[in-house]
């Protein structure tokens, strides 16, 4: 018997000053069978956030980079960023793993540049996203419910704005 299919990982990197409209994503996100990671819904009181978010991006399928004005600001996301960078050099050339996804007009991390940008806040940029996380799940055995039976309809009446 083949072995189930599992839900594509995907690991949210943010600014805190955007935790509404990564808040958004997230839950489309779920909704569409994903298996998100944001540290909001994730961490437990108690856990070594640290830790658990290193794990986190080293297990993920995705990272989605969540650009914004705010984003390039200190803080420990730009971790995230080399941790993730880290984690793609690991992965097969060509692979989807590094999402650079712009909630705003904003400019790229130029450690970025390399990887193709979608823009979250224009009117089909959800369905791109889909579309390279269904070419991610695809390569690696990994599937999301509404990927699968996407009806145009039922999405745009749940879409939620970033």
């Amino acid at each position: 018997m083949p072995e189930p299919k599992r839900p594509l990982k995907v690991f949210l990197c943010h600014a805190h000053a955007d935790r509404d409209p990564v808040r958004g994503l997230y839950t489309r996100l779920t909704q569409d069978g994903v298996d998100a990671w944001l540290d909001k819904a994730k961490l437990l009181p108690g856990q070594d956030w640290e830790l658990e978010i290193r794990k986190a991006v080293r297990e993920a399928d995705v990272v989605v980079v969540c650009l914004s004005k705010q984003f390039n600001q200190a803080g420990f996301r730009q971790k995230e960023v080399r941790l993730a960078l880290d984690t793609a050099m690991e992965k097969p050339e060509g692979e989807i793993f590094i999402i650079p996804a712009r909630l705003e007009e904003c400019d790229n991390l130029e450690s970025l540049r390399k990887w193709h940008w979608v823009d979250l806040f224009e009117e089909d940029g959800y369905d791109k996203f889909l579309r390279a996380l269904r070419v991610r799940g695809d390569r690696i055995g990994a599937i999301t419910y509404s990927l699968i039976r996407f009806d145009a309809k039922a999405e745009k009446e749940r879409k939620i704005k970033f």
